[in-house]
């Protein structure tokens, strides 16, 4: 994570605003900065999104390609996670800097979505036992300004929802062996219902209160996070604490009910962009480096 170093005057001066519920920039503590949420941005892929988070700049792209179910759910798709840090993104990613912290964010994204009932994993199933889609989620990091894994996963929550994957038939001959026909029509396609994808609410402890969506100079006062995965119903489905501090359990309780409050509103606000933009259809003016 990108590291900034402060006085202690300016430590002092930051912690002291968020007792008041003032923090630097004016917000409150349960305030997130404006995103920017723009999907379909990378032409070869699937699906794409790209989140501004403040200075946080994500891109994921989303990839279906066919491949074998796994012997212990024969009949589910399964998504894998890459994680690329962009050197430029801070100076700590040159050499091998971005590899641990991209190593942890794939890892966070499996537990994330380790609950069944995230993704209709059936519905990528084409085949039994034979085949099925793998979604591939790639994960670049552009820049780091602050709350990574929110932003990440409100970008992989766009993409899944930008994502379409190609219907497919199963033909069996006489003999039995079976041959996969791809439908070439790009608008008979299988969309992924999106409405159980949980978004990260990471809640940073500072002082004697927390804050959602830390700016990189608050998360340098911070020594304990709470990384809490929340659905549109603002429902937990997971827990992690980061950082070397520790919290005592009021504190968790109430980053928890924090999050669930935040975690719902940010849903709200995530699906009324992507609604917009696919009302836009073909008409929407692509404003990103990609379109």
């Amino acid at each position: 994570m990108a590291a900034v170093v402060l006085s202690e005057a300016e430590k002092v001066y930051i912690v002291h605003g968020i007792q008041e519920d003032l923090r630097v920039d004016g917000r409150g503590c349960e305030d997130y900065r404006s995103a920017e949420v723009e999907t379909d941005v990378v032409s070869n892929t699937s699906g794409s999104a790209r989140v501004k988070l403040g200075h946080t700049d994500i891109l994921v792209g989303i990839k279906a390609e066919m491949g074998t179910p796994k012997l212990e759910k024969p009949d589910e798709g399964y998504l894998e996670f890459f994680v690329d840090c962009s050197a430029n993104a801070t100076p700590e990613f040159e050499g091998h800097g971005g590899e641990e912290l991209g190593t942890e964010i794939a890892s966070t994204l499996y537990r994330v979505f380790s609950c069944e009932s995230n993704v209709d994993l059936k519905s990528l199933c084409i085949n039994p036992r034979e085949h099925c889609w793998v979604l591939y989620v790639d994960v670049l990091l552009l820049e780091c300004g602050g709350n990574l894994f929110d932003a990440i996963s409100i970008a992989v929550k766009a993409a899944l929802f930008n994502t379409r994957i190609p219907k497919v038939r199963v033909l069996e001959d006489e003999e039995g062996s079976k041959e996969i026909e791809l439908s070439d029509d790009p608008y008979d396609c299988i969309r992924l219902n999106v409405d159980n994808v949980p978004c990260i609410v990471t809640l940073s402890k500072i002082g004697y209160r927390h804050v959602v969506d830390a700016t990189l100079q608050e998360e340098a006062c911070c020594l304990a996070s709470l990384l809490v995965s929340v659905t549109s119903k603002g429902a937990l489905t997971s827990v992690r604490k980061v950082g070397k501090g520790s919290l005592d359990p009021e504190s968790i309780f109430e980053m928890m009910e924090t999050g669930k409050r935040v975690g719902k509103s940010l849903h709200i606000a995530l699906q009324k962009i992507l609604d917009e933009e696919e009302s836009l259809g073909t008409s929407r003016q692509k404003v990103g480096f990609l379109g």
